[in-house]
């Protein structure tokens, strides 16, 4: 699995939604569905740096696989974090949310849940294509 590169999100589906069970605020909110994010991603080996750069602020983690780390939300808020490698995909886990990432062809693809969020949406949450 290589995750290296430059990810420009073209395509996020039920965005505002997960947003707001997640609690972000409204500016937060309005900012996310004006703006697509651009995720530079630095991989060496079982560590990795996620930046993920906006117009407004860039957000840096950086974490190794199997070992809990600390994250900062776009609004500040902060969760530790566990990131497991299962069959090719990175999976994110804290104890309010999943985020699942995998390349497909020449996309990542990443789909978030957000605790019942998955249960009230038709697909699988909150789905990123870069």
């Amino acid at each position: 699995m290589d995750f290296n590169g430059t990810w420009k999100v073209y395509s996020e589906e039920n965005l505002e939604e997960f947003l707001q069970v997640a609690d972000a605020p409204e500016m937060i909110v309005k900012m996310r569905k004006e703006v697509k994010p651009v995720i530079v991603i630095e991989q060496n080996g079982k560590d990795f740096t996620c930046t993920m750069k906006t117009p407004v602020c860039t957000k840096v983690h950086s974490f190794s696989i199997g070992k809990e780390s600390e994250v900062t939300s776009v609004d500040g808020r902060k969760f530790k974090c566990t990131v497991r490698e299962e069959g090719g995909k990175l999976i994110a886990q804290t104890d309010k949310f999943t985020s699942v990432r995998e390349i497909q062809g020449d996309d990542m693809v990443e789909v978030r849940v957000f605790g019942s969020f998955k249960s009230c949406c038709e697909d699988e949450g909150f789905r990123v294509r870069m």
